[in-house]
């Protein structure tokens, strides 16, 4: 995709998360979904981890490489009209630049950055570690002229034994990434927890990206609690995966 395509689906991505409250990110994994989800009306996409790596048969958690995430990427956004967002891990190994490099060139909008590192036997990057790995983010798009919507994921919640608890270090986190340049910020695991939702919101100035279920979970609810952006993680996947085993099942033998 040319770069000038490239830079217009960025812009547009970010003037959509302030157009709607909350902006909905159908989470795609191949050609098929991804039109699907476009042609359902929806006005921007995110490719997940999870989904990705399940439609190619191999691990989540950086089972892939970075240079075979990008080739399954590639015809995933050239084949809708719509910016499309991309879930990279931990990025893979990459330097900040390399890795806004590559998303560059296959003509991505966005991207996802978590702080677990499943590469590295999966440590935890403390604050000030993934803050200046997304403020790298930031300056490679900055340099080469793509508005890249950042959106910086923190695993605090989902590694602690009782989320709440770790609820002021998750603060500090979300806070040092969007000084870092994170245009939105996704603290994993509390969407079902309308205090610790609250908090977050409350505690940042940039939009916060909750996890959703597509039949299971309300729009009106995170729309009234504020949050300013939804993905479905592995969850709109699974979701279909149930709706076809039930048109299946009458046919088995």
């Amino acid at each position: 995709m040319d770069l000038r395509t490239t830079v217009e689906r960025a812009q547009r991505l970010k003037q959509l998360h302030a157009d709607h409250q909350p902006l909905v990110l159908p989470t795609v994994w191949d050609v098929w979904s991804a039109r699907t989800a476009a042609d359902a009306g929806f006005p921007a996409l995110t490719v997940g981890s999870h989904p990705l790596a399940e439609s190619r048969g191999a691990d989540d958690h950086e089972g892939q490489t970075f240079e075979e995430v990008l080739a399954a990427v590639r015809p995933i956004i050239a084949a809708v009209d719509v910016p499309v967002s991309v879930d990279l891990e931990a990025g893979y190994g990459q330097k900040p630049a390399d890795l806004v490099a590559g998303l560059v060139e296959i003509g991505g909008a966005g991207l996802n950055v978590e702080d677990t590192v499943h590469s590295d036997g999966g440590r935890v990057r403390d604050t000030q570690e993934h803050a200046q790995y997304i403020a790298g983010l930031r300056a490679a798009a900055d340099d080469a002229g793509v508005p890249l919507w950042i959106n910086g994921r923190t695993d605090l919640f989902l590694h602690a034994e009782d989320p709440s608890a770790v609820l002021d270090e998750a603060v500090e986190r979300l806070r040092a990434m969007e000084r870092a340049g994170a245009d939105s910020v996704y603290p994993v695991r509390i969407q079902d927890d309308d205090d610790l939702l609250t908090a977050v919101i409350d505690a940042v100035t940039v939009p916060v990206n909750s996890t959703a279920h597509p039949v299971k979970h309300d729009l009106a609810r995170f729309r009234r609690l504020g949050v300013g952006r939804i993905t479905y993680g592995p969850l709109l996947q699974l979701a279909t995966t149930d709706a076809m085993k039930d048109m299946l099942k009458p046919w088995a033998p």
